[in-house]
């Protein structure tokens, strides 16, 4: 069986004719394999949907608990139609995966959806699958990409709450994983205090939370009079009125795009924190020295500068252009 009659992109998605099932489809489909909570990837009205356990609780905190007809949680090696599927974790946001389809006769095929390499306080870390063909995302797939350790960026946040002891520091992160990471990695850096948060960040905290992870004291930032030094919001926030209760502070975001100084200024950040919950340029490229697949598929980014990477190394490469994705604010 050839690469293509396991795995194509349509309209729709990324489809597999042999299982009749997409992976991350963009519009309602029967039967849909989630492989994590991000809007651009899970979305709600499919028939059924199989994704892991966190997934799928996820996607019911968002959409609410018809998001689809019906539901199966991901539990080892699966049989759909002529392929078996198996869940790896992606080391992205709590209950990410990595999707592995495997045919009866012909390559096995990885499905990385957005995957990590560092170490991430909040979810499960990355597994190297060993495939023929990788699925690989480069949402920083040049070499200028080059992240920081996030502990590191979490010193310039101290070193900033020291110095401006009067004023708050107000970190932009997005909703689901990248908010609770910079909490989790506060925490870590040694910030023990109350930290605020933006009630649209609440109820995924809770779950967080509820999954055995410990972000330490939070306090709702929706009160006139916020008590914390440390507040966290969603992007869509600080174009709100709800960021001028705050005097005079300190403007901060988290995002592997700090890296792009231009983005920074244009958003009016002060403090760029470069923390990305995606592979950079040594780590991506690092997997698939590892992973040493007979052909890499690349999307979700900039393709051209990893396409010849790969041809430098001997490997086939090839973009795969999915119809109809918007990667969400990293």
């Amino acid at each position: 069986m050839r690469p293509d009659q396991i795995l194509h992109p349509t309209e729709a998605g990324l489809y597999c004719p042999p299982g009749d099932f997409y992976i991350d489809p963009v519009r309602p489909v029967p039967r849909a394999l989630i492989t994590h909570g991000h809007a651009d990837h899970a979305r709600s009205g499919h028939g059924a949907v199989m994704a892991t356990q966190q997934t799928l609780d996820i996607m019911a905190i968002r959409y609410g608990a018809d998001f689809t007809a019906s539901r199966q949680p991901a539990q080892g090696v699966t049989r759909i139609g002529d392929v078996q599927v198996s869940f790896h974790p992606a080391g992205h946001i709590l209950g990410s995966a990595q999707i592995a389809v495997m045919p009866d006769r012909g390559p096995k095929i990885v499905v990385s959806g957005d995957y990590c390499r560092a170490p991430n306080p909040v979810c499960a870390p990355y597994e190297p699958v060993p495939c023929d063909i990788f699925v690989t995302e480069a949402t920083f797939g040049l070499p200028v990409f080059r992240h920081p350790d996030p502990l590191t960026e979490m010193t310039k946040l101290i070193a900033s709450m020291a110095e401006f002891p009067e004023r708050p520091h107000l970190i932009g992160a997005y909703a689901l994983g990248k908010a609770q990471r910079v909490i989790a990695l506060a925490r870590q850096a040694g910030i023990d205090g109350p930290i605020a948060i933006h009630g649209a960040l609440q109820r995924l905290c809770d779950f967080h939370v509820e999954q055995g992870i410990d972000l330490g004291p939070l306090i709702p930032a929706t009160a006139k009079s916020v008590e914390a030094q440390l507040v966290i919001g969603p992007p869509s926030a600080f174009a709100s009125p709800w960021v001028q209760r705050f005097d005079d502070p300190v403007i901060a975001f988290a995002s592997g795009w700090m890296t792009v100084r231009a983005r920074a200024r244009q958003r009016g950040v002060e403090l760029p924190l470069v923390i990305s919950d995606h592979v950079d340029w040594p780590q991506v490229t690092q997997t698939i020295l590892e992973l040493s697949p007979q052909e890499v598929w690349i999307t979700h980014g900039t393709e051209d500068g990893l396409m010849r990477w790969c041809e430098l190394q001997g490997i086939a490469s090839r973009p795969l252009r999915l119809i109809g994705y918007e990667d969400e604010p990293e």
